[in-house]
């Protein structure tokens, strides 16, 4: 799988660098996550800088249609398996395959960084997406409750 090839819609999947923060803070917002391009820009730098985290965009035309955040969270539990921690395309672009073509190169990293399996999370009331997960051979194997505690004054997503 190669980064820079086109979607069915014509878009590209790249990854994605700090000039993008002003797109996936958009994005975020229409997933419910809103985050100011600062925030955005600045989480990105952080995640860039770690070789066990990926983001990757589709973009056509110099405009953000989605983005993917996958990683490699380490566990005593099992074996090296990666996570994708984010997905959002946006809304008048779903259906197109841009988020199929997102989780495909998600997944090909994942491969290329040793992992055997791919986890992800969606939250209950996200019919679509688990449906999309589905098509994608994605299997639920638990449910689970997510439990946060704020460690300061601000709220927890």
């Amino acid at each position: 799988m190669v980064l820079g090839m086109k979607t069915p819609m014509g878009a590209i999947v790249r990854r994605a660098k700090i000039e993008d923060a002003e797109g996936i803070a958009e994005l975020s917002g229409q997933l419910g996550y809103p985050a100011t391009t600062d925030e955005s820009a600045e989480r990105l730098a952080e995640i860039d800088a770690n070789e066990e985290h990926r983001v990757l965009v589709a973009e056509d035309k110099g405009r953000l249609l989605g983005w993917v955040h996958v990683c490699l969270p380490h566990s005593l539990l099992r074996d090296r398996q990666a996570e994708v921690v984010g997905l959002v395309i946006e809304e008048k672009h779903k259906g197109r395959g841009i988020g199929r073509a997102l989780m495909k190169h998600a997944e090909h990293w994942a491969k290329e960084m040793g992992c055997n399996s791919v986890r992800l999370r969606s939250n209950a009331a996200r019919q679509d997406a688990h449906a999309f997960y589905e098509r994608l051979g994605y299997e639920v194997n638990k449910s689970q409750k997510v439990f946060c505690k704020a460690l300061g004054g601000r709220r927890v997503e």
